[in-house]
């Protein structure tokens, strides 16, 4: 394991999103709009917007800021610590990956105004329970004389709040990007109710009308977009696990050192020490798996595919550890309501199964390496 040092504007672009989000839109604001039943948080897209956050992958030449995938990591990581409700990941990483990668006057619009703030696009991909991006039914086809979209997606992230999505498709044998409207005819979402109280649709489309502009991208050029894009959305949603590992080891570890069962401090018993070691350690590990996978997207690496699911995979373990070493260190108090804990723990299971789990990754490394 190694050490990153990390650059002076990378710093400074960590340092700002754990002051502006601490302050602006943290637990207390997650907390205040769980209360009002509302999975989506209005005010905050023109703050991310205005920080530069919304275009942070997306090049200059399309309206963002190009600052790659390294200070996204960044951003997503106090977004996780503060348990912020945004459709970055969605939107900033997914969707802008996505159009920035396909490229054309259709993805250069809506890549700016991703990047402006101006507009919400979600990928809808997923058609099952499990994330099985390659398992599509949905279909692009000719009738009447013109492209149709048929077909249904589900889990789509910040999908209820979408100016636009990016619909996966099949159009005979190939794979089909699709930007489509949801307020076409034929477009119908229903919300859907997430563990984490997060944003989440199942999209269905019938005979929506779409035209050869709204096509992304066809074949292969289409699957390279869609492996860009998936492999983006894994290292930045684990960076955004870890900061949520983070805080409730934080919180774990403050509790041992203040907390006294017979008058003497929890932190001292060696077994719980042992314990929050082996946390300690994990965590470290995690955090330069994922700073790796991020580099190696910013350096278009060959080891993108592999490091990502790898990084995905080895968060899904450790966020699980640390939220459940958490509540138990706590004893019965970590169930509650009144601690964070428990508000962490849905958080880290939502994210471990968004863009697959820790099994579903598992099984690809093996897969590639003959076993």
């Amino acid at each position: 394991m190694r050490m990153e040092l990390l650059s002076e504007d990378q710093q400074l672009i960590a340092d700002s999103a754990a002051g502006f989000l601490r302050d602006g839109h943290g637990i207390a604001v997650f907390r205040t709009l769980r209360e009002a039943g509302e999975d989506a948080n209005s005010a905050i897209l023109a703050d991310l917007a205005e920080m530069g956050w919304m275009g942070i992958v997306i090049p200059e030449a399309l309206g963002g800021v190009g600052l790659g995938y390294r200070a996204a990591g960044l951003i997503a990581e106090e977004l996780g610590r503060n348990l912020t409700v945004s459709p970055f990941v969605s939107s900033a990483i997914l969707a802008g990956t996505a159009l920035a990668s396909a490229g054309g006057d259709m993805a250069q619009n809506w890549a700016a105004k991703i990047a402006a703030g101006d507009a919400v696009v979600a990928l809808a991909m997923d058609e099952a329970a499990k994330h099985r991006p390659e398992r599509i039914a949905t279909t692009v086809s000719v009738a009447s004389g013109s492209l149709r979209l048929n077909g249904r997606k589900t889990f789509v992230g910040d999908g209820g709040i979408a100016d636009r999505l990016i619909v996966t498709a099949k159009r005979d044998d190939d794979l089909c990007l699709v930007l489509c409207d949801p307020m076409a005819d034929g477009v119908t979402r229903a919300s859907q109710v997430m563990l984490d109280h997060r944003n989440a649709a199942t999209v269905i489309f019938e005979d929506v009308a779409i035209s050869e502009a709204d096509i992304l991208a066809q074949g292969p050029a289409a699957e390279d977009v869609l492996a860009k894009t998936l492999a983006a959305g894994r290292a930045i949603a684990a960076a955004e696990q870890l900061g949520v590992a983070k805080a409730a080891a934080e919180q774990t570890y403050e509790y041992l050192r203040t907390r006294k069962q017979f008058g003497v401090l929890i932190g001292q018993f060696q077994a719980l020490q042992h314990r929050a070691a082996d946390l300690y350690c994990e965590l470290a590990q995690a955090s330069s798996l994922i700073a790796s996978a991020l580099n190696a997207l910013d350096d278009d690496s060959v080891e993108v595919e592999t490091l990502t699911r790898v990084a995905k995979a080895k968060m899904a373990r450790v966020g699980r550890q640390a939220t459940e070493e958490g509540v138990q260190m706590h004893g019965g108090i970590g169930m509650t309501d009144e601690m964070d804990l428990g508000l962490f723990m849905k958080r880290d299971r939502a994210l471990s199964e968004f863009l697959g789990d820790a099994g579903y990754h598992t099984e690809w490394i093996l897969r590639q390496r003959g076993i």
